[in-house]
C-alpha cells in the first residue's frame, strides 16, 4: 500500500495572535494508506475533526504541508478544487445539510459542481443510491419525508456519488438505533470492498471501531501518541482510559484480570479473541 493521504509537521492555531489562541494540532505526522479503512478515534476537543478539516482542504494549516497522492494540496489552487472532489467528506449528523427538492437532486449537487454530463450524473446518482440502500421510488421523494436513517444515507450517497479517492465520515452512526447503526456500517463496508477506496471513520465508539476498521490512529491533546491495529493500541487500554476514551467492553474485563495476576493477553476486543486467550491461558489448543 502507498500513501494516499499524509500530513507533514501539521499545526493548526485557532484564533492566533488573540487572547482566545488554541493550539488544535501541533507537529501531526498522519498517514493514510490507498485502500485501507482506517479509524480515527479521541476525545472530544482532542483535534481529530480538525485533523479531517485539513485532510480536503476545508482548514488551511498554520504551518506543515497537507499531501494528496505525494502534492501538497495548497501548492495550487486548483489541486485543492480536485483534492476536494477526491476527498469526500461527510459530517457528522448530515442529513441537516440535506435542501433539495428530490432525493435525486440532493444526491446529484456534487456531480453537478464537477461539471459532468447528464449521463454521467445519472449513473452516479443511481449507483451511488444503490451503494446506500435507496430504493428508486425514494429517489423521486423529498428527502424531508423520510426517516433519520434514510437521511443519513442520502447525504452519504451525495459525496458517494463524486466518486472520491478516499471518504471520510465523522461519526456516521451517530443518534442512530441499533438497527440503523448496523445498516450504514454495512453500507460503507460494502462500499470499501466494491470500490477499493480508502476509508476514514471517526468514532467515539470503541466497539464499533474495534470490528470495523484495520488500523486505528488515536488523536489526544493535539498530537497522536501512538497508531495501529485494534489489537495494538488496545494494548494501551489503561492510557487510552486516562485520556477519557473508553475501550471495548472485551478489553476492559481483560485488563482486569490482568490486574488482578490472571497472566493473559489484555489486548483482546472480540468474543472470538477472548475465548482464545483463555484457552491458551489453560495451555489448550
Amino acid at each position: 500500500m502507498h500513501p494516499i493521504l499524509e500530513t507533514r509537521k501539521l499545526c493548526h492555531v485557532y484564533s492566533q495572535g488573540t487572547p482566545f489562541e488554541q493550539t488544535a494540532l501541533h507537529d501531526v505526522d498522519f498517514t493514510a494508506y490507498a485502500g485501507e479503512y482506517l479509524g480515527i478515534i479521541g476525545h472530544t476537543g482532542s483535534g481529530k475533526s480538525t485533523l479531517i478539516q485539513h485532510l480536503n482542504g476545508l482548514l488551511k494549516p498554520t504551518s506543515g504541508q497537507v499531501l494528496f497522492d505525494g502534492t501538497d494540496i495548497w501548492s495550487d489552487p486548483a489541486v485543492t478544487r480536485q483534492t476536494r472532489f477526491q476527498v469526500g467528506l461527510v459530517f457528522q449528523y448530515p442529513e441537516y445539510q440535506l435542501f433539495e427538492e428530490t432525493v435525486y437532486k440532493d444526491i446529484s449537487f456534487g456531480p453537478k459542481n464537477m461539471k459532468l454530463d447528464e449521463g454521467e450524473i445519472d449513473r452516479r446518482v443511481r449507483q451511488a443510491a444503490e451503494f446506500v440502500g435507496l430504493t428508486e421510488a425514494q429517489l423521486a421523494k423529498s428527502p424531508f419525508e423520510l426517516s433519520g436513517g434514510q437521511k443519513r444515507r442520502v447525504a452519504i450517497a451525495g459525496v458517494i456519488a463524486m466518486e472520491p479517492r478516499v471518504l471520510i465520515l465523522d461519526e456516521p452512526t451517530a443518534g442512530l438505533d441499533p438497527v440503523g447503526v448496523d445498516a450504514i456500517l454495512g453500507n460503507i463496508r460494502d462500499y470499501h470492498q466494491a470500490t477499493g477506496a480508502t476509508i476514514i471513520m471517526v468514532s467515539h465508539s470503541m466497539e464499533e471501531v474495534a470490528r470495523t476498521v484495520e488500523r486505528l490512529v488515536v488523536v489526544n491533546d493535539a498530537v497522536i501518541p501512538f497508531s495501529g491495529t485494534p489489537r495494538e493500541v488496545f494494548r494501551h487500554g489503561a492510557e487510552l482510559e486516562t485520556m477519557g476514551l473508553g475501550v471495548p467492553q472485551m478489553t476492559r474485563v481483560f485488563l482486569r484480570l490482568r490486574q488482578l495476576g490472571v497472566d493473559i493477553d489484555p489486548s483482546v476486543y472480540t468474543v472470538e479473541q477472548a475465548r482464545d486467550a483463555i484457552l491458551a491461558a489453560k495451555g489448550v489448543g
